[in-house]
Formats: C-alpha cells, structure tokens, sequence
C-alpha cells in the first residue's frame, strides 16, 4: 500500500513509522525545516520529501496519482480539509483522512467534503477516557478492523461472581468470546470446563453492550464490597 502523508508533525511521523514497519510505502511530505531537521533523525531519507504539501506540482510529484492513501495531518484544518478533497476529486485517491486539530471544526470533516475518516483526537481521548471508566476493572485492547467488536482483558480479582466458576457457568452475553486466560505467565486454552481463577488475565472479543455486562459479571461483587 503507498500511503502519502501531508505534514511531519509527531501524528504524522509517528504514522510513518508505524506504516513503514509494516513495509508499506510511505511519503512523508513537510516543508518546515524545524520539524524537517526531527523528520530526518525519526525517518528514512527517501520516506521525506521536502516541499510545501498544499501545491499541487509538489503532490504529483510526491506521487499522489499513484497513492492508496492520502494522509492530511498538517496543523491547519483548512488544508486538510482541501487536501482531501484535491485528493479525492482530482487525482482519486481511493481513501483520505483528515486531521482534525480545532475540535469546532470537526463537523466540516466529513464525506461531502471527501474525508472518509476523520482523525479527531480530542474525541478519540474523551471516548477512550469514558469507556475506561464504564468497564470498570476491565481495560480495552484493540478495536477490530471490522464491525463493532473490540478485544478487551479483564482481571480475575477476589470475590467477582466469575472467580472459581466455570466457562459453562458464566452468564456470557451473546455477542462474547472469551478467546485466551493468562494464568502464571501461561496461557490457557479456553474450554467449557475451564475453571476461572483468582489472578486470571481473561482475554475476551465482544461488542459495547456485551463489554457492559461483562464488566458487571466481573467487577460489581467488588464494588458492592467495598461500597
């Protein structure tokens, strides 16, 4: 996949990186020679290409016919803004994103404007902020790539209805699938029989609702205990 990044800010560089890793093709694209100088120690030179990411000469020839993904992560909305939409209407990027940096601005970013995801971290932040705090003991992983499911890790402590009860036993929400335990430092395949235990690491796929009960069958013994 040959990705090109509008502006080398840390979300941009980080990006980079993390894509580069991958083996995908990156172009980072950053005219400022302060956060050039950074660009040049975090990331390969041929990944880097200097100039001014809101011309249209320095997009063609950063390569912006051939991407599969435009990445607008400058520190202005406004040009995001356009770059996704250059991106989409002129050379037909089949995927944009777009940077949100003033959260006021976040209902611009959307697909009339050819911004298939928008990137609004502030949002992102009080999302994850709140959902840690509804799932109690429980900590989310990873969104999955499709739908709405998550992976999500809960720890077995004293006295939660779980502890000492089988898989077969639990009260599991449909939409749940408790894919691995971490017990020791080993894992344990998941069975019916399976017993839960106190110290248990409980790895589990499952959707927003499911997550709210389970963290009710993992955690509510032990906020009533202590309440």
């Amino acid at each position: 996949m040959k990705v090109l990044i509008a502006g080398g800010e840390p979300t941009g560089s980080q990006l980079a990186s993390l894509l580069l890793d991958e083996k995908h093709e990156v172009c980072v694209v950053e005219h400022r020679a302060e956060i050039l100088s950074r660009l040049h120690l975090e990331l390969p030179t041929e990944a880097i290409y200097e100039d001014n990411a809101t011309d249209l000469k320095v997009l063609e020839d950063a390569g912006i016919r051939d991407a599969d993904v435009l990445v607008a992560c400058t520190s202005r909305d406004a040009d995001n803004l356009v770059l996704c939409y250059l991106a989409d209407k002129l050379y037909n990027v089949p995927r944009t994103i777009g940077r949100i940096n003033n959260p006021r601005h976040a209902w611009l970013f959307n697909k009339k404007l050819c911004v298939d995801v928008a990137l609004n971290e502030s949002s992102i932040l009080a999302h994850l902020i709140e959902e840690e705090m509804s799932l109690g003991d429980m900590m989310t992983l990873l969104k999955l790539r499709r739908g709405p499911f998550s992976l999500v890790e809960v720890l077995i402590q004293p006295g939660v209805k779980a502890a000492g009860a089988s898989i077969r036993d639990l009260p599991l929400p449909e939409q749940c699938i408790i894919v691995a335990i971490i017990r020791q430092g080993m894992m344990v395949v998941p069975r019916g029989a399976t017993r839960m235990e106190v110290g248990d690491e409980v790895l589990v796929v499952t959707d927003a609702p499911g997550a709210e009960q389970l963290a009710e069958l993992f955690t509510l013994e032990i906020r009533e205990n202590g309440s």
